[in-house]
């Protein structure tokens, strides 16, 4: 039985067992968070790399394309009925299946929604350790740069804020089924050491947003819409949003919005 790829779903199955293994083995979480959630197994590549290690004692793959789902059942017919889901990860109830307990989150996710996944990431944030994920290199690249970096953005500070990223390696497109338009690159994704960000978190992603959406101009001009005519410190008025590091963020939200 041979799954076709589905471009709505934005499909591309990994075929290479080198980088399935690689992407498996970039897991540095299992020892005290042996759960695991894949999401968008698609033929199962990488599951059987993941399911080759013992060190998980609960593994969940979500799925939404029907036909991915059958052939993941007849070909994975080790793991129960309730361990392959045929579900969309933006809109499932993901306590259903962890409750509490922390769970790592790994994947081939699909570029057209791998964005919005980290977003549904940050969410659990406080039981997600790990995430180890394939992106669009772009995507990739824009979530692991710095400060000072054209790529860092919007997404860049949300991740960083509480997690470490780190981009591991580049995979080309011929390793893929049917090969994508542009090269991906797989993240790691290691939660960090803050619990909270010491500041009104919905007025810091509404500062970060406002900031990017202008990201030409200084934080004198962008930030308009917010300030309300207010004067920012001289050490902010005249920088550009891909400046200014998380801590910076939180600075200028106490600034605006003191606690």
């Amino acid at each position: 039985m041979r799954v076709k790829p589905k471009k709505q779903l934005g499909q591309h199955f990994l075929k290479d067992k080198t980088v399935c293994a690689k992407i498996a083995a970039s897991i540095t979480r299992p020892l005290d968070c042996p759960n695991i959630l894949e999401i968008g197994p698609g033929t199962g590549a990488l599951s059987k790399y993941i399911l080759s290690s013992d060190a998980y004692t609960m593994y969940y793959m979500m799925e939404v394309d029907s036909e991915s789902i059958h052939y993941l059942q007849n070909h994975f017919s080790d793991l129960s009925s309730n361990q392959i889901i045929k579900g969309d990860f933006l809109l499932y109830d993901i306590s259903t299946l962890f409750d509490e307990t922390p769970f790592i989150v790994v994947g081939n996710f699909p570029y057209n929604i791998s964005s919005q996944i980290l977003f549904k990431c940050l969410e659990y944030k406080f039981q997600i350790p790990e995430i180890v994920g394939m992106f669009q290199k772009e995507v990739a690249e824009r979530i692991s740069q710095g400060p000072g970096k054209k790529q860092y953005g919007i997404l860049s500070v949300f991740m960083q804020a509480y997690y470490d990223v780190e981009y591991l390696f580049t995979v080309d497109e011929h390793v893929f089924d049917p090969p994508p338009k542009v090269k991906s690159g797989v993240i790691r994704c290691v939660r960090n050491k803050r619990d909270h960000l010491g500041c009104d978190e919905l007025f810091f992603k509404r500062v970060v947003k406002t900031a990017f959406n202008q990201r030409r101009k200084t934080l004198r001009n962008s930030l308009r819409p917010i300030t309300n005519g207010m004067e920012l410190p001289p050490r902010f008025s005249g920088e550009r949003p891909e400046q200014l590091s998380v801590d910076d963020f939180i600075e200028l939200t106490l600034f605006l919005k003191p606690e």
